[in-house]
């Protein structure tokens, strides 16, 4: 044991000292624990930056929509359409989800910010941002329009059995008969402008001549969209039995 510790011999020291201390590993070790330091130091900086990035730009966002609101509600017409553009699809995607029709919906969005823009006075920033006043002039919007819908399905169903009751003992032709009961159930399904011309066909009594005058638009476009809308109903009701059938 002495001759193995004595200053004569450092190699055999050498030869008996733990792999983990020899002089090529160690160094090796730091420069690992250093790069794994960097890396790690590299990596929360990114996260850093990311966090810090998004807080600005959440606090520009909002100070834009600040600066839009308070020219909204100033009257400034140009402050006004920013609004639209910025906010007019967030409106136009509720009425979609709700109504399932896309000009129903586009209506509803036109009458949303129309009324905004009407009583953009009654807005006040310290309630809330200004999306979420929109949303909710929008959601009463939704609901009118779903009132609309079944109001004009009962007006049917209802002059469907006055005319009924108002003449039993006179023989109507079976085609007049089917159009005021396809009318009543389906008239909610056609796009608005043939909804207002059946309607003003079928519920006012008004002559193609009349709904022209009434609505502005040409005779020969009102015969062509009431001819379109009475041969999409009867389409309807004619392939309904029969896709039953076939998914039975």
């Amino acid at each position: 044991m002495t001759a193995l510790l004595s200053p004569a011999d450092p190699t055999a020291v050498v030869a008996t000292m733990p792999a983990t201390y020899s002089s090529v590993t160690m160094p090796t070790t730091r420069a690992a624990d250093r790069s794994s330091d960097r890396s790690s130091d590299r990596t929360s900086d990114r996260a850093s930056d990311r966090a810090s990035d998004r807080a600005s730009s959440r606090a520009s966002d909002r100070a834009e929509s600040e600066r839009l609101a308070a020219g909204f509600v100033r009257g400034d017409e140009e402050s006004f359409a920013l609004v639209y553009r910025r906010w007019g699809a967030l409106v136009y995607s509720l009425a979609a989800r709700s109504l399932g029709d896309a000009r129903e919906a586009e209506d509803v969005a036109q009458q949303t910010f129309l009324a905004a823009w009407r009583g953009r006075h009654g807005y006040h920033a310290l309630r809330g941002p200004l999306p979420g006043w929109l949303v909710g002039i929008a959601r009463r919007k939704i609901a009118d329009a779903h009132a609309a819908r079944s109001r004009r399905t009962e007006l049917a169903a209802a002059h469907a059995a006055r005319e009924s009751a108002d003449a039993p003992g006179t023989a109507e032709p079976p085609e007049a008969a089917l159009d005021r009961v396809l009318v009543s159930q389906e008239l909610r399904k056609l796009p608005p402008v043939q909804r207002d011309i059946l309607r003003l066909a079928f519920f006012d009594d008004l002559t193609h001549v009349q709904i022209a005058e009434r609505t502005g638009l040409p005779l020969g476009t009102v015969k062509s969209h009431a001819r379109r809308a009475m041969a999409r109903i009867r389409r309807s009701m004619t392939d309904g039995p029969a896709a039953d059938s076939s998914a039975a």
